[in-house]
């Protein structure tokens, strides 16, 4: 198979060296506690108070000139960092005209939401672009609402950002109870059962919004059973619901597919698009809704705005990224790396943890998560994969799950290198839960 970047650098590249960073990386860590937060200081420095100062493909460079394999990201990096085609897009577009007025025309932002529309579902055509996922959720909300739906029902274990309409529908006690009361009228049913959320649909007919992901990211990389997707689509039409995808995560190739509605070929009334849709350099996200649920937008154009909205510099990220997934093919990239690395994940954690420290291994596509007896090994396998030069992330809905998400540019040579390290990492984590005496964990 053809390498996507033959021009990324290898764990083996040379080092940069610097005669001396710790002076730097101490001031960067007073900077953070003094301004930023001292609990992502503390964090900061579990993983050795490294900085990362650079990036390219699927690879990281911190300040003392250590390479680390890209994985996590929480999704962003589906066409890696710094793809040619998206950094040229933005460049050229900072050098023209990087923001508008929003008062007169501007060709950017037209191309993009009629780029995003032509790769979106069938039936799909009408676009709000926001910054972050949790603001295309506040999008999807208020378009229900304005539209009749004014409750809500979304999923046990899922995740739809922090602001205060995302957060009420993401059911974590730790991150809501601080901001009580949130929005009333939203309903948790388990994720995987139709038959609960038929039940909430029943109840209240012609009122309901329903906000589902396709597979849980953050919730652990959960994957619903064959058909639920399809199912929740026919019950929401039946009881007069409006259906919200949130691809936030899912979405532009990271299953394997361009979206998860694809799959099941389902098609909602709003798709979330988020993450990816900046290409790993800019923050863009998307809410993308038929033209009847779109109404209510329509008719006033200065109901639901937003300064950065649609600005021309990010919209040339989002044509850019659609034009290199088109151009790379790393929709099929994706669905086959996926094809590789998870049958080769699960082995890996069966031959090295299959005693009763890993519980299960899921995923589609690029979306690969490794689920731990306890969140505490799931922080230890996430340090062993660092010492390797793998950055990985955890769930925050999930926390006993390690996850990973590597671009759809990754290399058979990096895949391998991938497998390699996580048995490395697999193996001195067993190790570790082996010697550790009774009672130490």
């Amino acid at each position: 198979m053809t390498e996507a970047h033959p021009r990324t650098p290898t764990p083996d590249a040379a080092r940069t060296e610097a005669p001396d960073r710790a002076g730097t990386e101490q001031d960067v860590l007073r900077l953070y506690r003094a301004h930023l937060s001292k609990g992502r200081a503390t964090l900061a420095e579990l993983f050795g108070g490294h900085m990362e100062v650079a990036s390219e493909g699927a690879w990281l460079r911190t300040a003392d000139g250590a390479s680390f394999l890209n994985c996590g990201g929480y999704g962003v990096f589906i066409t890696g960092a710094r793809h040619p085609l998206v950094t040229e897009a933005v460049l050229r577009q900072l050098r023209t005209h990087p923001t508008a007025t929003r008062i007169l025309l501007e060709p950017t932002v037209a191309r993009a939401a009629e780029a995003l529309v032509s790769v979106a579902p069938a039936g799909l055509d009408r676009v709000h672009f926001s910054l972050s996922g949790a603001e295309a959720v506040e999008t999807a909300l208020k378009l229900a609402r304005a539209g009749g739906r004014r409750r809500t029902v979304a999923m046990t274990g899922g995740y739809h950002g922090k602001t205060l309409g995302a957060l009420s529908a993401t059911a974590k006690e730790v991150y809501q109870a601080p901001f009580r009361p949130l929005l009333a009228d939203v309903t948790h049913v388990p994720y995987g059962d139709a038959d609960a959320l038929e039940k909430e649909l029943a109840g209240h007919p012609g009122e309901v919004c329903v906000l589902v992901e396709p597979v849980q990211g953050e919730g652990g990389v959960v994957v619903p059973p064959d058909g639920y997707l399809r199912r929740v689509g026919s019950l929401v039409r039946e009881y007069g619901g409006l259906l919200v995808l949130d691809e936030v995560q899912t979405g532009l190739g990271r299953l394997g597919h361009w979206w998860g509605a694809d799959i099941e070929g389902v098609r909602p009334d709003i798709l979330l698009a988020g993450k990816a849709l900046g290409g790993g350099i800019v923050p863009v996200s998307a809410a993308v809704a038929t033209r009847e649920t779109f109404r209510p937008f329509d008719k006033d154009p200065y109901i639901h705005t937003s300064t950065f909205s649609g600005q021309p510099v990010l919209m040339a990220a989002v044509q850019g990224v659609i034009r290199a997934i088109r151009e790379e093919d790393l929709i099929t990239r994706a669905r086959e790396l996926g094809e590789r690395l998870l049958p080769g994940v699960k082995e890996v954690v069966e031959a090295t943890l299959g005693d009763g420290l890993a519980v299960e291994v899921r995923g589609r596509g690029l979306l690969i998560g490794v689920e731990l007896a306890e969140p505490g090994l799931a922080g230890e396998l996430l340090m062993e994969l660092f010492n390797r030069r793998v950055i990985a992330n955890h769930s925050m809905i999930g926390s006993s799950v390690v996850r990973f998400t590597p671009p759809a540019t990754l290399t058979d040579r990096e895949a391998d290198f991938l497998l390699d390290s996580l048995d490395q990492a697999c193996r001195a984590l067993r190790s570790g839960a082996t010697t550790m005496p009774e009672g130490g964990r």
